[in-house]
């Protein structure tokens, strides 16, 4: 079954789902009422966002995050990925807290900004030098214009699918709609939306993922103008698929011989590993831009890279790169980001990767005993289910399977106490995780997926 395949019951399924979550939800239905008198939308972020409404949360400890209804949920989205130590670390929590008494802002280097950067530079290979910004928008768009007036080009390429933020550049090609998108070895750059400006898309190449010879066929046309190819080492918004071995070698190479810089975005895989997916697979870009878990659970951002590189934004090197922001190195954000990181040791990340490999084990078994085609993909503690058999290597393979499976067990999962990505199968795992949290969540996705499987064998006659 693909993407094509129309199911009027399916999409009848999902009507009722979407019925059964407001109807179990009355006050948080009404709190976002009232808000979208004063938010379009009502709600401010347009990812957590669907149809009937937004979940409205107002608690989290550990692995368990509260709505407004008071239901309770094991929390396997944890703010998408950034929350890598559960919500309400102890430890975290002190050292903000002590920090918030010290001070929330000032106009001056500060030292709790240095530690942080010690940290990073110390685990991360691709880190010589860091500089923070306040989030994962930022941190890519600083590493592009880094790549620009490093390499004296102004065009891009990215991946297919790739998700960097939410400025022109990075809003190219993250959902594409096929038809539009053109031949999958030399996919067309297409807007995500009409905010984008048009004359953003004349200077962004698309390739495609895990395919390096499509890579080095769009640089061998568009070297001259391309200061950096930049991509997810694992690509995330698609369902966090890996990249085949050998493929991030050969794009290293590539990127190389063509002259031009790469650019990891590892916004959400440096929890993958202790040095990020570049660690884990063993490739070093240029530069790196990273946020989500190095904030500790607050805004934050950051990109750095090679000396070389990164000498530009420092004043004694002449005419310097200007980059300011009234919050950049927040010290709060700092000092949560430094204990966060301390925390997530070589040890914790070894007890996450056994517990991503249960899951991605459970998840299998649950997707066969419902009678559902499906396959997981896995880095790290980053999982991805998708309702298809055959592989997925890239975009047009995760989105090659119908949507409203998708949404049926968000909603299935929502009901039995799971808090996944709205729509899509998507997971990621916390530190304050253990056995017996991951047997009791596995026991909830079974029931979840046997409700899904009820929706997908039976049709309307």
């Amino acid at each position: 079954m693909n993407r094509s395949e129309i199911r009027p019951d399916l999409k009848e399924a999902v009507e009722r789902a979407r019925e059964w979550f407001r109807e179990r939800r009355p006050l948080s239905y009404a709190a976002w009422s009232r808000a979208r008198q004063h938010m379009p939308g009502g709600n401010t972020r347009s990812v957590v966002y669907h149809d009937p409404f937004p979940l409205v949360m107002v608690e989290g400890a550990g692995p368990i995050e509260r709505d407004l209804d008071g239901h309770e949920y094991l929390d396997f989205l944890n703010n998408f990925t950034s929350l890598i130590h559960g919500h309400a670390h102890p430890a975290i929590v002190e050292a903000a807290t002590a920090e918030m008494r010290r001070g929330t802002a000032f106009s001056a280097y500060l030292p709790a900004q240095g530690a942080l950067a010690e940290v990073l530079v110390g685990r991360v290979p691709g880190l010589e030098q860091v500089r923070f910004c306040n989030s994962g928008t930022e941190a890519t768009l600083f590493a592009i214009q880094t790549a620009r007036a490093y390499t004296g080009r102004s065009d891009i390429v990215k991946i297919e699918g790739g998700y960097h933020g939410g400025h022109d550049v990075a809003e190219v090609s993250v959902h594409p709609d096929l038809a539009a998108a053109g031949p999958s070895k030399r996919p067309r750059a297409v807007a995500e939306s009409g905010a984008v400006d048009a004359r953003a898309l004349r200077g962004v190449h698309v390739a495609p993922f895990n395919d390096a010879d499509a890579l080095d066929e769009i640089l061998r046309a568009e070297r001259d103008t391309t200061a950096a190819v930049v991509m997810e080492p694992v690509l995330g918004q698609a369902g966090y698929i890996p990249p085949e071995p050998g493929y991030l070698t050969a794009v290293r190479e590539i990127a190389h011989r063509h002259d031009v810089l790469l650019i990891f975005d590892e916004v959400q895989t440096l929890r993958v590993c202790f040095g990020g997916a570049q660690e884990l697979y063993g490739v070093t870009p240029d530069l790196t831009a990273m946020a989500k878990i190095i904030g500790g659970g607050f805004p934050v951002g950051a990109f750095g890279g090679r000396q070389e590189i990164m000498r530009q934004y420092d004043p004694e090197s002449g005419r310097a790169l200007f980059h300011t922001g009234t919050f950049n190195g927040n010290p709060v954000t700092m000092a949560a980001g430094r204990v966060a990181m301390e925390l997530l040791d070589r040890e914790a990340l070894g007890r996450l990767d056994r517990l991503a490999s249960r899951l991605a084990e459970g998840l299998l078994e649950a997707v066969r005993a419902a009678g559902l085609p499906g396959g997981v993909t896995r880095s790290g503690s980053l999982l991805g289910l998708h309702f298809r058999t055959a592989p997925v290597k890239n975009f047009r393979d995760a989105v090659d399977a119908p949507p409203e499976l998708g949404w049926l067990l968000y909603f299935a999962l929502l009901e039995e106490g799971i808090h996944t990505a709205p729509g899509r199968a998507a997971f990621n795992l916390s530190t304050v995780m253990d056995d017996e949290i991951l047997d009791e969540a596995m026991a909830r996705i079974r029931r979840a997926m046997m409700t899904v499987g009820d929706s997908f064998h039976v049709r309307k006659t």
